[in-house]
């Protein structure tokens, strides 16, 4: 009597899953049926996973926190700018997606690629976010970004939308190595965190906000 198989974590389920799609093209028709090929009950399935999506997501959230850590646990993070700690991120990102790139095209092709948030990467979201708060929020204490009334709540909106161009770009991205991703990455979170670091004319607007606080502007204009 041949001795039944067990899957004895979620990422041994994952893999199966990722095998069958990346075979077939297609999730499977049930729960039930892949149970049944991989020697399970769907009680067990169950116990990892609530749906085949919950599977699809979870593979999302593992590579984005996975990504996370690794940058985090470097010796050198603490002394990281918010810049050098979002292009680290993306780096790591992008290099962990590279060993899932056949199920990664699946996957967002079947969600429908970067239109609105697919509900595959809801979660990643929900990470990337959080993370992108904290190192707003550290550009801001220590200066290197500025801190602009009814704007600095978008900031993290404006690194998610960086997010899916970057994302979008390695999918389509034919170059050796995917160098060309690289210069995308380097590219973008450039002129983004140019784009929300101190310019002259927010020193000009706390200038303004000085003196009219101070009524400097009234005292200067009676010469």
């Amino acid at each position: 009597m041949a001795k039944k198989k067990t899957l004895i974590s979620a990422e041994e389920l994952q893999n199966v899953y990722v095998d069958y799609v990346l075979t077939h093209g297609s999730k499977p028709k049930s729960v039930y049926v892949f149970a049944k090929d991989n020697k399970l009950t769907e009680e067990e399935f169950y116990n990892y996973f609530g749906s085949f999506e919950g599977i699809e997501q979870s593979i999302w959230t593992d590579l984005c926190q996975k990504a996370l850590s690794e940058v985090e646990n470097q010796e050198v993070w603490a002394q990281y700018s918010s810049r050098e700690k979002a292009l680290a991120f993306f780096y790591a990102f992008i290099e962990l997606l590279k060993s899932k790139r056949s199920f990664v095209l699946y996957s967002l092709k079947r969600s429908g690629m970067m239109i609105g948030t697919p509900a595959i990467i809801s979660g990643v979201k929900n990470i990337f976010e959080a993370f992108a708060t904290g190192i707003i929020n550290q550009g801001i204490e220590s200066g290197e970004l500025a801190d602009r009334r009814f704007f600095t709540a978008k900031y993290k909106d404006a690194l998610w939308i960086q997010f899916g161009f970057i994302l979008n770009f390695w999918t389509k991205d034919t170059s050796a190595g995917f160098e060309k991703t690289d210069e995308a990455i380097e590219r973008g979170i450039n002129v983004t965190f140019d784009l929300l670091e101190k310019s002259p004319l927010d020193g000009l607007f706390d200038y303004g906000k000085f003196m009219m606080n101070n009524g400097g502007i009234k005292q200067n204009m009676k010469f």
